[in-house]
């Protein structure tokens, strides 16, 4: 970490991805807890670089990505949480856009965690892109996540349902922006 944090908050730093997160991502997902609810998401490296290539491959196309978070002067990732640039592949409001996302590492959980940092990068994304729609995306079953998505101003407008095996079945939200 040669750079400062990208963003900060009362009580974290945001970070933009860089090579040296790898190990941190794969650390972040080691629980099985972890997984519940991320569909086929993995701590194995290979998928762990996958996701650190799209996130930083985000900043680097759309100039805004998910960040990771971490506590003042700490090297370890708790979160990983902001708004990206995604492609879903399913449609229904979900590809090419602004998609809103945030894992927090289970010992972090239910401490507010999620709602400080989620409002402080979709500030930031609305200061630098302009407010905009910004989609996201929850498994079935996700309660702490649906309360996070809710205290954020988004608002259930659809599901996707997987084809049989597949995975969980997925609620779509949306933060609307009022045009003036």
């Amino acid at each position: 970490m040669t750079q400062g944090p990208f963003l900060k908050t009362a009580r974290f730093e945001l970070w933009k991805p860089t090579a040296d997160d790898l190990e941190g991502l794969c650390k972040l997902l080691a629980h099985e807890d972890m997984r519940r609810f991320l569909g086929p998401a993995s701590p194995d490296p290979m998928d762990q670089f996958n996701r650190l290539g799209r996130n930083a491959g985000s900043w680097a196309l759309y100039g805004y990505g998910t960040f990771y978070v971490r506590r003042p002067g700490e090297r370890d990732l708790i979160a990983n949480c902001g708004v990206f640039h995604s492609w879903r592949g399913f449609g229904k409001g979900m590809d090419d856009t602004p998609e809103a996302g945030w894992i927090v590492r289970q010992d972090c959980w239910g401490q507010g965690l999620a709602q400080e940092v989620m409002r402080a990068a979709i500030a930031w994304f609305d200061e630098a892109h302009g407010p905009r729609r910004i989609a996201c995306m929850i498994e079935d079953g996700n309660v702490a996540s649906e309360r996070v998505a809710d205290g954020l101003g988004f608002v259930q407008y659809g599901r996707h349902e997987p084809e049989e095996g597949r995975g969980a079945a997925i609620n779509l939200y949306e933060r609307l922006v009022c045009k003036a």
